[in-house]
């Protein structure tokens, strides 16, 4: 191998490597792929998953605790074998004032089955907040219309 051909080597060797670096680092990227995250979390029927992403203090509609949460994915968990999660659009971003929180807005369709065909399907609009605890985003706040 010509020294010129190592030295191309290592130079895409390290390039490579600081992207992957770079990726851990940027706040909007982790924030991406904790919102990646939860929907795989509940496709999966990860009950544990999910909660191990709400933050301590999670409220949904500014009333209902993570004992909700665990209640309700266990109810939906139960009544259908196959759950969906189809982000139609999806837009988020970390608040320009506070680095430590971050919004997703989303459309979003759940679907269920007991087989391949769902035989349910709704539509939601919901908002999301993320709070930065240690190194993870947390999910905070959920709203849907």
């Amino acid at each position: 191998m010509s020294m010129r051909h190592l030295a191309w080597s290592l130079f895409l060797s390290f390039t490579l490597l600081l992207a992957g670096c770079g990726g851990r680092d940027d706040p909007q990227a982790a924030l991406e792929a904790a919102v990646q995250k939860l929907q795989d979390n509940i496709e999966a029927k990860g009950t544990g998953a999910v909660m191990d992403q709400l933050h301590a203090e999670f409220l949904a509609r500014q009333e209902l605790d993570r004992n909700w949460a665990q209640r309700t994915m266990a109810l939906l968990f139960l009544r259908h074998k196959n759950i969906k999660v189809i982000a139609l659009g999806k837009n988020s971003w970390i608040d320009p004032a506070i680095s430590s929180k971050g919004y997703t807005e989303a459309q979003v369709g759940l679907t269920g089955a007991e087989g391949l065909i769902p035989d349910s399907a709704r539509h939601y609009s919901v908002k999301l907040e993320w709070w930065l605890d240690g190194d993870d985003w947390k999910l905070a706040r959920l709203d849907w219309e």
